[in-house]
């Protein structure tokens, strides 16, 4: 099983240097490892260089501390965590 989640394209904010390119992550959930197990993974790649990112696969409890990570960020900012 594989499935896509949800991608985005990142531009590259204003003030960084010009030789960066903006950026594409994705998240999928796929269960196609030796063990069966399903698994969240999330790649980053640089846009229009389709395969020449990184994936990380995350088991449930990896994906849910990323998560946090990701809510405790948003509040630091000053930011709602959403769902």
């Amino acid at each position: 099983m594989r499935r896509m989640i949800d991608d985005d394209q990142v531009p590259v904010p204003d003030g960084r240097e010009d030789d960066e390119e903006p950026s594409n992550w994705a998240v999928t959930i796929s269960d196609d490892y030796d063990d069966s197990e399903p698994r969240v993974a999330l790649v980053v790649e640089e846009l229009g260089a389709a395969g020449t990112g990184f994936t990380l696969h995350l088991d449930p409890g990896r994906a849910r501390r990323l998560r946090l990570a990701l809510a405790n960020a948003l509040g630091e900012l000053g930011e709602e965590a959403g769902r």
